[in-house]
C-alpha cells in the first residue's frame, strides 16, 4: 500500500505533506518500511508529523527516531515555520489528545500569523481553547472504517468526538476549517466498508 501512496503524492506534487500518525499497530520497527517509502517524497516545503495513539502504545522513541531519518519533522508539543516565502505559515502540531500529553500553549507558543493545527484526532479540539488556527487536520477516525452506505460508523474509534467528526471538512465556530481524514490503513480488523482509504490533497489560498 504505502508504494501506491507515495506513488500519489509524487504525481500530486504537494509543496508540503503533513501525516496525522498512527504509523504503526503495535511494533515500532513496522514504521521502517513507511520511512523507506516517505524518503523517496521530498515535498519542496517540508514533511510534518505528529504521533497517534497506537504510535505511544508502541516505542514512540524509535518511531520518531526513524521519521526524522527520512526527513520528517515530527511536530509533539511545537511548531514549525515554513520555509520562505511562506514564512509567515506555522504547522502547530500536538501529542495525541488522549493517549498523549497534549499542551495546546507550547504547539502554539511563537507561531506565526497563519496557523495549520495538526492533531492525531479530532479530539485535539476540546483542548484548542481560545487558540487560534486557519485549518485543521486530523485522522485516527478511518472515517469509520466499517461504514453504512451513508458513511454512518458502524463501529467507531474511541474518544468524544470521533463519531461527530468522523469524516470530511467540518467548520468549526471561531476558528478556521477542520479536515478529518480516512487515512491509508485499518485498525484491529484489516477490512474497510463504505469508507475507502484517502489521501487528502488541499490548495490554501489568501484571503481576496
Amino acid at each position: 500500500m504505502f508504494p501506491a501512496v507515495v506513488r500519489e503524492i509524487t504525481l500530486r506534487q504537494p509543496d508540503v505533506l503533513l501525516l496525522g500518525g498512527d504509523y504503526v499497530s503495535s511494533k515500532a520497527e513496522h514504521v521502517d518500511v513507511l520511512c523507506e517509502n516517505l524518503s523517496r517524497c521530498n515535498p519542496p516545503l517540508g514533511k510534518y508529523a505528529v504521533l497517534g495513539n497506537h504510535d505511544l502504545w508502541a516505542e514512540d522513541r524509535r518511531i520518531v527516531e526513524q521519521l526524522n531519518s527520512c526527513g520528517v519533522e515530527v511536530l509533539v508539543n511545537r511548531n514549525r515555520t515554513l520555509p520562505a516565502p511562506f514564512d509567515c505559515i506555522s504547522v502547530c502540531g500536538i501529542d495525541d489528545p488522549w493517549t498523549g500529553r497534549a499542551d495546546v500553549a507550547e504547539a502554539f507558543r511563537d507561531a506565526g500569523p497563519v496557523r495549520i493545527f495538526l492533531s492525531h484526532s479530532p479530539d485535539g479540539l476540546l483542548l484548542i481553547g481560545a487558540e487560534r488556527f486557519d485549518i485543521g487536520f486530523a485522522g485516527h477516525t478511518h472515517g469509520g472504517q466499517i461504514a453504512l452506505r451513508d458513511g454512518t460508523a458502524i463501529v467507531s474509534a474511541g474518544g468524544p468526538l470521533a463519531r461527530t467528526y468522523g469524516r470530511g471538512r467540518f467548520e468549526i465556530d471561531g476558528k478556521g476549517p477542520l479536515i478529518v481524514s480516512r487515512g491509508v490503513g485499518c485498525s484491529n480488523v484489516p477490512l474497510r466498508i463504505n469508507s475507502d482509504p484517502e489521501v487528502v490533497i488541499c490548495e490554501l489560498r489568501g484571503a481576496d
